[in-house]
């Protein structure tokens, strides 16, 4: 492509898409590009570089893995209606959430335990969506202390993905390690008071945690650590009593109802200065009216990527029927099964106002540390950019809620068969 064109003198991020010209010039100079990322190809070499547990535990779904499916299949039922002779030149696939302002409407979905995918853990990733103004999520199970991710992603927007123990104190700080650490959202994940059943982690005593591994973030929280001595638990001594300790606080099993609600809220709220707050594994439409009743700021689209509940409903067929209800009330991100950027324009035809990406980054990370997360990240980006292009999509607004540039079969509708963990 010609990297003369215009189209930089309009935009307000950079042209990923030149990204390609680089794929496709690099033999020339003696190179080839890291890895391929095509979905398929890139599990496959993330397989081949993980260890089987940290294999097992990204690529396992619950139960039969029905949802996962699921999940792909609400994809593909939905084709896109190109248009031609637009001026693309002027388009940009700049965004804004939350008035934070980014290169694209994808961020990084929160991933517990990076530990067992790279020794770097999430420190890499939290850098590499700073360096492409991609708002990052740090997870409650994330395996790196709280200010050290901060750190690593220095002026970039991030956001804290909350899963709420029973101990209030401990939710408090974690909360206001959070707020001190520069991340301006609270992201409440509501499906997962524990885990769901997965065949091949349970037979194969998959758990980091119960393992001596991943329990970072909660081992050098002060409550916590408090909590380790009353229970004459030394974590240097005894990692894996400490490390089960901890996730037995996260993915306690003990579930929470919407009583609680208002005291997190207001708890965030009053630690953070007013910052937004949302909730994260939103399916059903009474569950979506109930939070924007509540007030929260945004929610979260999501089947935690089929990994909670085998046989549900595909995200992205959850995605219509909420905004249908309320989506003119909050603001709806989505979550689930993304793995190019024809799903990502997709989720936004069909009302979601921004998305995350989860198990792309991941098998990145597995395959080639910071570098491996910015190739896919960076193919990602151009992938997107390109589809405005050929497409004829101007700016991300044009896309947002506008169904017209779908053509959509019949909700439930199976339209294709997958291998199950793509």
């Amino acid at each position: 492509m010609d990297t003369k064109n215009e189209n930089k003198d309009f935009r307000n991020t950079p042209e990923y898409a030149e990204y390609q010209r680089e794929g496709f010039w690099a033999s020339n100079d003696g190179k080839v590009m890291p890895f391929n990322t095509e979905p398929g190809a890139l599990e496959d070499r993330a397989k081949e570089k993980l260890s089987e547990g940290g294999w097992l535990y990204a690529s396992s779904n619950a139960g039969q893995s029905t949802t996962h499916l699921a999940n792909r299949q609400a994809f593909f039922r939905h084709k896109i209606i190109p248009r031609m002779l637009v001026d693309t030149n002027k388009r940009d696939t700049k965004h804004e959430i939350w008035g934070h302002k980014t290169s694209a409407p994808i961020g990084f979905a929160p991933i517990g335990i990076n530990k067992i995918y790279h020794p770097l853990g999430e420190l890499p990733v939290a850098q590499v969506a700073k360096e492409l103004n991609l708002p990052y999520c740090l997870s409650t199970a994330g395996s790196t202390a709280i200010e050290d991710v901060g750190k690593a992603n220095g002026a970039g927007t991030r956001f804290f993905q909350l899963y709420m123990p029973h101990d209030d104190e401990l939710t408090i700080s974690l909360l206001k390690r959070a707020v001190d650490s520069g991340f301006t959202a609270c992201i409440l994940t509501v499906d997962t008071w524990q885990l769901g059943w997965r065949h091949d982690d349970v037979n194969a005593s998959n758990y980091a945690f119960y393992h001596g591994q991943g329990a970072d973030l909660g081992l050098t929280d002060p409550v916590f650590q408090q909590r380790l001595k009353a229970d004459g638990i030394d974590p240097k001594t005894m990692p894996n009593e400490a490390g089960a300790k901890w996730i037995d606080n996260v993915w306690h099993g003990r579930a929470h109802t919407w009583e609680k609600l208002p005291w997190l809220m207001k708890t965030w709220k009053e630690l953070s200065g007013g910052k937004p707050f949302a909730i994260k594994g939103i399916q059903a439409v009474q569950d979506a009216r109930k939070a924007v009743e509540m007030g929260v700021d945004g929610i979260v689209v999501s089947n935690h990527a089929g990994r909670q509940v085998d046989g549900a409903q595909g995200s992205l067929d959850a995605l219509e029927k909420i905004v249908d209800a309320v989506g003119d009330k909050t603001y709806i991100m989505f979550d689930s099964g993304i793995r190019g950027a024809s799903d990502v324009v997709k989720a936004l035809c069909l009302g979601a106002q921004f998305v995350f990406v989860g198990r792309l980054w991941v098998w990145g990370l597995s395959i080639m540390g910071e570098h491996g997360v910015r190739h896919v990240m960076k193919s990602l980006l151009a992938d997107l950019d390109i589809m405005f292009n050929v497409a004829g999509v101007q700016n991300v607004e044009q896309l947002i809620g506008n169904r017209e540039w779908l053509e959509s079969h019949p909700a439930g509708q199976t339209m294709i068969a997958e291998r199950s963990r793509l």
